[in-house]
C-alpha cells in the first residue's frame, strides 16, 4: 500500500518534463542528480530523460500510473520534483498537479 497519493499517483513525473541546472548534475562537485539520467538542454541546464516506452515519462519513475509508482532517485531528485505541488503528499494538489492527474484519469485531490 503506498505511503501518500503520490506514491499511488505520478501522474505529474510522467506529464511534466523538468529541466535543472547542470550544477545540481552527480558529475559537478556539489550535484547530486545522477548525470546518467539525464540529456544536456542548454549551456547550463539538463533534462531528466524521457522513459524509452513512455514518451514524456520521467526515466525515473517506476510503476503504474494512477496504481502504483516510486522514483527511482528519490533521495537525489531535482529540486523542481521536490517543489512540486509541496502539500500533495497529504492530499492537497494545486493547479499543476490537478491537471496532471485529470491527464491520466484521475480525480483532483481536492475532490478526493
Amino acid at each position: 500500500m503506498a505511503d501518500s497519493v503520490c506514491q499511488s499517483c505520478g501522474a505529474c513525473c510522467a506529464t511534466y518534463r523538468i529541466t535543472l541546472p547542470r550544477v545540481d548534475l552527480d558529475s559537478s562537485a556539489d550535484g547530486w542528480v545522477p548525470a546518467g539520467l539525464t540529456q544536456l538542454y542548454t549551456a547550463t541546464t539538463a533534462c531528466m530523460r524521457e522513459h524509452p516506452d513512455h514518451p514524456g515519462r520521467c526515466i525515473a519513475l517506476a510503476g503504474e500510473v494512477g496504481s502504483e509508482v516510486h522514483c527511482t532517485i528519490y533521495a537525489q531528485r531535482p529540486a523542481a520534483c521536490r517543489d512540486f505541488a509541496p502539500l500533495s503528499a497529504i492530499g492537497s494538489g494545486d493547479e499543476a498537479c490537478d491537471d496532471a492527474r485529470r491527464r491520466y484519469g484521475l480525480r483532483p485531490l481536492g475532490s478526493l
